[in-house]
């Protein structure tokens, strides 16, 4: 199962392997650590040392000035720490610095959980609610969270543990708030033994990842097997943007780098990579509807 942290580090290595770009890294060396005011930052090397961003585990950091014969970053005063909307943050020592990185892992977590969240509703996360039927009542809240209902069944009574469908039920996304605490009810005209509890199957909006110990599946709900997916979805768009950076033609960088690879490098690497993201969401929601149909029923 993976992680939020790993998702992030095998993105790092797939753009990498297209940008043909290694980060420059060092490490942490303050004895103690840092704690998330500190704005002096010892480092095991000097040889790469320069002003401008660096990147600590999530924090980015802005770095106005360095000292080589002491191996020190001296980290801007006031939006230095949590530069770019990162959090400050206690760093322990021997923990990676990286110099300038070309996709901070801020973006490219960004980038997974804008994947995540555009993949509804071919891809979706699969839930659950019961209810106590009460034969009086044919009208029952759903979670706010339902977007479809999949199938909706009851448990018999005796010893079979049995559970029929329920051939005949609608599903209301627009009900009264007010009488339902729900904006999503379900109303149910099949003949059902008062008391018995009646279970809902139903598609919800996969959650985000948000610590980088969270586990893909069981936090977005989705099958392991569309983890790829996300990866695919986040090199592509953060690809889409990497062109922005040489749109500056008469400076010589761009041009010497033009020299060698076009300048639409970037968006053609983009375009072959949403190619094949397509393709994948395209299979993974067939497999998912396969497995999961809607079951066939009456609204009346």
């Amino acid at each position: 199962m993976a992680t939020l942290d790993e998702m992030i580090d095998e993105v790092k290595s797939k753009l990498a392997g297209y940008t043909l770009q290694q980060d420059r890294i060092t490490y942490l060396n303050n004895v103690n650590g840092i704690t998330t005011t500190a704005t002096a930052i010892t480092v095991g090397s000097s040889s790469n040392l320069a002003k401008g961003v660096v990147e600590i585990d999530d924090e980015l950091l802005w770095i106005d000035s360095f000292d080589k014969t002491t191996n020190t970053l001296n980290v801007i005063p006031g939006f230095g720490r949590g530069y770019m909307g990162t959090n400050p943050a206690p760093h322990s020592r021997y923990a990676q610095v990286t110099l300038s990185p070309a996709f901070p892992r801020k973006s490219i977590k960004q980038a997974i959980n804008d994947t995540i969240n555009s993949v509804f509703p071919k891809l979706w996360s699969i839930q659950s609610t019961t209810f106590t039927f009460n034969s009086a009542v044919s009208t029952y809240a759903l979670p706010d969270d339902a977007e479809d209902i999949l199938a909706v069944t009851w448990q018999t009574i005796g010893p079979s543990k049995e559970w029929l469908p329920v051939t005949r039920w609608r599903m209301d996304a627009m009900a009264n708030a007010t009488a339902f605490d729900s904006n999503t009810t379900v109303t149910i005209y099949d003949s059902i033994i008062s008391g018995r509890t009646v279970q809902v199957w139903y598609t919800s909006q996969p959650n985000t990842l948000d610590s980088n110990g969270e586990d893909f599946a069981d936090v977005t709900g989705l099958p392991e097997t569309s983890r790829d997916i996300i990866i695919l979805g986040a090199c592509h768009r953060l690809l889409s943007f990497i062109d922005a950076g040489r749109l500056n033609t008469v400076s010589a960088e761009s041009d010497a780098a033009d020299t060698k690879i076009p300048s639409s490098a970037g968006t053609s690497a983009s375009k072959y990579i949403y190619a094949l993201y397509s393709q994948r969401l395209q299979e993974e929601s067939g497999r998912l509807y396969g497995r999961f149909p809607t079951k066939i029923h009456y609204t009346r």
